[in-house]
């Protein structure tokens, strides 16, 4: 195997199908790694998937790990870590999210230009990891180039995105007609349960970071409703190619 990997990309819930678009030189579960959390959330593989997407070499991981399933920020983040000491410099980061915003529709890509963090624990906290400083700025935690190529790559290819403001919280309960609306005030545009955490320790580390949620459900006026995980990973997987297009050609620009 010859490929050396400068991007990684992480699929959230009901994206794991993104996976078959990448040629695939070496799949390792997560049970195998050592020091690997495991993924128990139905459409979370489990796989550390090593290949190209496109003409690019990349390391994607087949389903992520969340806090809402009982492990510390420490082990929700270790696989950024181990990445970066494989030399990634560039970190895709995908969820499905809770649309908040008006404009926003169920099946919607929204570009992440920032994040509001609402989780309990920070997965900085305690001594502090080298190579990241103790106090990183998060000024720009989603780097700018590579938004404003996904909104130039969107645009040739006809596909329509939203930008906005991701908001994370603890979970496993999807929101309350009232959170939605808190969050929104707050400044929200879509929210999950995931994707900060990584991002954060991706940004300490000195990884460039793109992130896109796929709107799977609805929260704000008349229309909240009752929601599951499994209409979220059906809404999900309809959009996929959408946002694998994106992924694909961003990929061959950076």
């Amino acid at each position: 195997m010859t490929t050396k990997p400068e991007t990684a990309i992480v699929l959230g819930t009901g994206l794991a199908r993104l996976a078959s678009e990448i040629e695939v030189d070496l799949a390792i579960n997560y049970a195998d790694i050592p020091n690997f959390p495991i993924s128990t959330v139905e459409g979370h593989s489990g796989k550390l998937l090593i290949g190209r997407l496109g003409n690019k070499d990349v390391i994607a991981m087949q389903g992520r790990f969340h806090y809402y399933e009982g492990y510390s920020m420490k082990e929700v983040t270790f696989p950024i870590r181990v990445m970066y000491e494989l030399g990634i410099k560039n970190l895709f980061v995908s969820n499905a999210a809770g649309g908040m915003n008006p404009s926003f529709k169920v099946g919607d890509l929204m570009i992440i230009t920032d994040h509001i963090n609402m989780m309990p624990e920070h997965p900085l906290r305690g001594k502090n990891v080298p190579p990241g400083p103790r106090f990183p700025s998060m000024d720009s935690a989603y780097n700018k180039a590579f938004i404003a190529q996904a909104i130039e790559i969107a645009t040739e290819k006809g596909i329509p995105v939203k930008q906005g403001v991701y908001l994370a919280t603890q979970g496993p309960t999807f929101e309350t007609p009232a959170e939605y609306r808190a969050f929104r005030v707050l400044g929200g545009d879509a929210v999950g349960m995931s994707t900060v955490p990584e991002v954060i320790v991706a940004v300490h580390c000195g990884i460039k970071v793109f992130g896109m949620s796929v709107i799977t459900d609805i929260g704000f006026g008349e229309i909240i409703g009752e929601v599951s995980h499994e209409e979220v990973q059906k809404a999900a997987d309809a959009v996929q190619p959408k946002m694998a297009e994106i992924f694909r050609a961003l990929l061959e620009k950076i």
